[in-house]
């Protein structure tokens, strides 16, 4: 998967659907970029709008509010499950460069890799899916 967004409810889709691969006994690796990158940042998983609907916070208060209420894991608790089941992480280091992003400024815990597009091409390419969130 290609995680280009920061966006709250575009990182849970990521996660569910990479937690969800690797429960089926399926590989799973998420290319993080551009403001993907923000959410690996150290705190990041904490942080994010939503894509939609945002109102200045409230729409985000209010889904998470639905999501607590759903007995919904957090993001931290999804990126957890998935490196435990052997999710793998790619930080995008070219536009680590261009948002002016260091290696120290990104949870270490999180990244199994630093790499540019053919990294993520490496893995994609014997991929039968592939995914742009």
């Amino acid at each position: 998967m290609v995680c280009h967004s920061g966006d709250l409810d575009k990182l849970y889709s990521a996660l569910i659907i990479g937690t969800g691969n690797l429960s089926m006994g399926w590989e799973s690796a998420i290319y993080f970029t551009f403001f993907g990158l923000e959410r690996l940042k150290k705190g990041g998983l904490d942080g994010g709008n939503l894509s939609r609907m945002n109102f200045l916070g409230i729409g985000r208060w209010y889904m998470r509010r639905k999501m607590k209420q759903a007995n919904m894991a957090s993001l931290q608790r999804l990126m957890d499950d998935y490196k435990e089941l052997g999710g793998k992480v790619i930080a995008c280091d070219l536009t680590m460069q261009v948002m002016g992003l260091k290696r120290s400024d990104l949870n270490e815990e999180l990244v199994d890799t630093y790499g540019a597009v053919g990294t993520w091409w490496n893995d994609a390419k014997d991929s039968d899916i592939t995914l742009f969130i």
